[in-house]
């Protein structure tokens, strides 16, 4: 068997889960992306072990390792979507680059208050 067939095929696997990742807007789809990425270095790893016949079979040992960290990445990434879908109601990635907490509508003084320094002798007048 030829390298270049698993190769061309890791390069569709890669392409298709780049576009995965700068497309998407569900936080879960592009973790699914992300995987397809991970699976397409491993079948390179395993067809480039094949070929150079490696003794210590150093390729699949590497892949092993990346699916191991592979699946950890995903129940950590799965876990903190579901964390934050129960937050905030949605998991669009584009809803969620802001994670700061919006400031309370009563800290910022109306324009109808004037200066501060009236919005401070109200104050002193309610505790009075």
């Amino acid at each position: 068997m030829h390298l270049a067939y698993p190769a061309v095929l890791a390069v569709l696997l890669f392409c298709v889960g780049l576009y995965g990742v700068l497309a998407r807007r569900n936080a879960i789809l592009v973790l699914m992306s992300v995987e397809l990425m991970l699976n397409a270095v491993n079948l390179n790893l395993v067809a480039f072990d094949v070929w150079l016949r490696d003794a210590l079979h150093a390729g699949q040992a590497l892949t092993l390792f990346t699916i191991a960290i592979a699946a950890a990445e995903i129940g950590i990434g799965l876990a903190i979507v579901l964390a934050v879908y129960r937050n905030r109601g949605t998991s669009a990635v584009d809803d969620l680059r802001d994670t700061a907490e919006l400031p309370d509508e009563s800290d910022e003084p109306d324009e109808s208050d004037g200066p501060a320094e009236g919005k401070a002798s109200q104050k002193a007048e309610a505790t009075a």
